[in-house]
This record gives C-alpha cells, sequence and structure tokens, in this order.
C-alpha cells in the first residue's frame, strides 16, 4: 500500500512543483487559450490563459506511477490510453494555437485516432481474456456480445473522452469531477486487493491499478492547485481527453463498464444536455437550456463558476458513492 501513497505524493510534489515554470513557459510562447465566440459573453477574460495544462498532469503522472509500478498489463493499459487520448488533445490544442482560432482538429480525425486507441486496448483486452460480456448490476444480468463487445468498447473510450471534454468550460470543474471519478476507481482496487488474500498473496494487479489511479490524483490535485477560480491554466483538450480515456480504461480493465455511467455521471449529463440541445433545435426549433453543455444553462443564469463548480463535485461524489456500493454489492469478491 505504500506504492500507492509514494505514486500520489509523487505526482502532487511533481506537479505542484514544476507548474510554476510551466506555467511561466507556455505564457512566454503565447500558448493561450482561444475562447468561442458561441460561448458565454464573460468568458471573454479568459482568453489568453495558458493552456495544454494537461501536459503537466500526464508527465507529473507517468512520472510518479513507472518507479512504483509491478508493470501488470492492465495497469500499463491504463496509462496508455491516457496518454494515448492525451495525444490527441494535443494535436487538437496544437492545431487551435498555431491557427488561432477556437477550433482545432475535426471531429471525424478524433474518432478515426480514437478508434486506434481502441484497437490497441482491444488487443491488450484480448491477451488477458477478459470476458466479452457485459454485467449490468441490480437486475443480474449478463448480456453476451461476443465480437460486439470490441465496438462497444469504442463508444466506451470516445464517449468517455468526448464527454470529458464537454466538461471542460467551467474553472475547476473538470479537475475535481475527475479526481473524485479517479480516486473511485483507486478505492474499488484498493479494497479488493486489500481482501483478495493475505500479505504476500494479494493480486498485484488490483494494486497496480491502484498505483496509477493514484498518481494520477496526486498529478491532477496538484493542477487543480492552479486550475481554481480564476484559472492560471487550462488543461486544455490535452487533459480532458487523457482523463475520459484513463476512466474509460479502468472501467474496461476493471470490466466495470457499466459504472461508468455513475461514476463519470457528470461527464454523461455533460453529454445527455448537447444532444438534447441539439435534437430539440432540429427537431421542434426549440432550445431547452439557455446554453449547452449544461454548465454555460448554469452561467447564463448568473451562477458564479465558484457555484457551479462545488455543485457539480457534490454530485459527482454522490453519483461515485452509488457507483462503489454497487461494486461492492454486485462485483466485488463475485465477479
Amino acid at each position: 500500500m505504500i506504492r500507492v501513497l509514494i505514486a500520489a505524493a509523487v505526482g502532487l510534489g511533481l506537479s505542484v512543483g514544476i507548474g510554476p515554470r510551466f506555467i511561466e513557459f507556455l505564457r512566454e510562447h503565447e500558448f493561450g487559450q482561444h475562447i468561442r465566440e458561441d460561448g458565454p459573453r464573460h468568458h471573454i477574460v479568459k482568453q489568453g490563459t495558458p493552456t495544454m495544462g494537461g501536459l503537466l498532469i500526464l508527465f507529473a503522472a507517468t512520472i510518479a506511477f513507472l518507479p512504483v509500478s509491478h508493470y501488470r498489463l492492465q495497469s500499463l493499459a491504463v496509462i496508455f490510453t491516457a496518454l494515448a487520448c492525451g495525444a490527441i488533445g494535443f494535436i487538437d490544442d496544437f492545431i487551435k494555437l498555431t491557427h488561432k482560432r477556437s477550433l482545432g482538429l475535426s471531429g471525424r480525425w478524433k474518432l478515426v485516432l480514437l478508434a486506434g486507441v481502441t484497437l490497441v486496448v482491444a488487443v491488450v483486452a484480448r491477451h488477458l481474456h477478459l470476458s466479452t460480456d457485459v454485467y449490468i448490476p441490480v437486475v443480474d444480468i449478463t448480456v453476451p456480445l461476443s465480437y460486439g463487445w470490441y465496438v462497444f468498447l469504442f463508444f466506451v473510450i470516445a464517449g468517455a473522452a468526448n464527454g470529458t471534454n464537454l466538461a471542460d468550460g467551467v474553472d475547476g470543474l473538470l479537475g475535481g469531477t475527475a479526481i473524485i471519478a479517479l480516486f473511485t476507481f483507486m478505492a474499488m482496487n484498493v479494497v479488493s486487493y486489500v481482501r483478495s488474500g493475505h500479505v504476500g498473496h494479494r493480486n498485484l494487479t488490483k494494486l497496480d491499478l491502484a498505483i496509477v489511479g493514484a498518481a494520477l490524483i496526486g498529478a491532477a490535485v496538484g493542477f487543480l492547485w492552479f486550475n481554481a477560480f480564476p484559472a492560471e491554466v487550462i488543461m486544455g483538450d490535452t487533459g480532458s481527453m487523457a482523463f475520459g480515456g484513463a476512466l474509460a480504461a479502468f472501467a474496461i480493465m476493471m470490466k466495470v463498464e457499466v459504472l461508468l455511467l455513475l461514476i463519470g455521471g457528470i461527464f454523461v449529463i455533460e453529454a445527455l444536455s448537447v444532444m438534447i440541445q441539439v435534437f430539440s433545435f432540429k427537431r421542434f426549433g426549440r432550445r431547452v437550456f439557455l446554453m449547452a453543455p449544461i454548465h454555460h444553462h448554469f452561467e447564463m443564469k448568473a451562477w458564479s463558476e465558484t457555484k457551479i463548480t462545488v455543485r457539480f463535485w457534490i454530485i459527482a461524489a454522490l453519483l461515485c458513492a452509488v457507483g462503489f456500493a454497487l461494486y461492492y454489492r454486485y462485483y466485488f469478491g463475485q465477479r
């Protein structure tokens, strides 16, 4: 268990320690955020805020993870997916910066690259002989997907990466909710590891998954120190897509895909708000929300960014608590 604490401490220390110089580097090279013209008007003050802060998170988390890892394939798959999705986000951010606009990599290319990431994860899952069934708790049903499970993986990874991306619109919102979700996955693995047997005969795969979760949490907490309102740095798509990739990979490697709907519940809500808004406007010519994603709706209702952030954190924590309870009841010690 000391490895988990070391990973979290090193990730936090690196993120906080390197943060100021990293932010200064972004400022000196004018790597600043370009604000959407169709977004909330008061966001114009964020124009030029250093972006691509996700690089700091990924660097700190990777350095914290590698020295204490047991290099189990499951944990390597999680860190790979986070880095790969972060790389896609970095390309998106870089295009925005070089073209000086708020639009980066096209949606089509994002999906193609995410399909490539899914292919690697699918190969790893195949090598690990992970079940292609999807278990649905509460109703206690197992749905056999056979080869369709590998297509399902694409929707899990792409959905999570895009959901977290949509949530990155208010200072500290995504950072805090991602930390809560990662902590839930880490707690699941810690409990499973401790209960997997006597000292010296425990499941090291569970420990390794907890380590990668702790490394990401530590790095994210350090980043949040600078990202809290008013943000000194923005994580950009580099960070938001990396978080989505990590959460998706945790769910896949732990075979708790359905629980991701709760553990990443805030991101599901953000994505649904956009889909509802688009459908309603195209079908009926009316908008359900003042602005989508839904956190912008509350901004338009004059909620402060701090109020939105904290309340979304609370909702995320409640959803994650339900997810953890379902894991303990239906997955732990049984699957």
